[in-house]
């Protein structure tokens, strides 16, 4: 069974002040929405703006009162997500991922094996067996500290935070069937 996440803060992606182009309803019953990212659990939402938002603008998005969002509408698939807002994911998750660079570090710390033959450290695109190894053998010397102190005591290792962006992208638009940073919406809402 899946636990429920809740997010507390969101970076705006998009503020669409008209609604979503293409909306069926006329001009003068849309309301104004827009596409969020949760900086937690990386959930992608549309919410009922109260007052005009900006872009990259951080909002409260949790429980209780909220100063610029009326109510989190749903949940967004990545493919529902407006153009613009597809635009400025990467950068924004580079934003979170720089911001909460200790929490990720932590992963190339702890990760452990998802089977006898498969390890999470082998879901970041570009990392296979030889450099899991590398990794976990230089791991075991003492903890990674930051992302530059992986590349220096893992010469061989791509730019471990390009790595983090990209699993998170492609957990977004659901690559494979691990999510390991990204919290997706239940399989019901296909």
């Amino acid at each position: 069974m899946r636990t429920t996440v809740f997010e507390e803060y969101g970076i705006v992606l998009d503020y669409l002040p008209q609604g979503l182009p293409g909306d069926i309803l006329p001009p003068h019953k849309r309301t104004a929405i827009a596409h969020v990212i949760g900086e937690n659990y990386f959930s992608l939402l549309e919410v009922v703006p109260s007052t005009e938002l900006s872009m990259h603008e951080r909002v409260f998005i949790g429980k209780g009162k909220r100063d610029n969002i009326e109510r989190v509408k749903k949940r967004l698939r990545y493919n529902e997500l407006s153009a613009t807002a597809k635009g400025e994911l990467k950068y924004i998750i580079e934003k979170i991922v720089s911001e909460n660079e200790q929490k990720f570090v932590e992963f190339f710390n702890k990760s452990g094996p998802i089977s006898i033959r498969y390890h999470r450290l082998e879901l970041l695109p570009g990392l296979g067996k030889k450099l899991m190894n590398e990794i976990l053998e230089e791991r075991k010397k003492g903890p990674f500290e930051s992302f530059n102190n992986i590349k220096e005591r893992v010469p061989s290792i791509p730019d471990p935070k390009k790595m983090i962006i990209n699993r998170i992208v492609g957990e977004m638009q659901e690559a494979d069937r691990y999510s390991i940073f990204v919290s997706r919406p239940p399989k019901e809402m296909e």
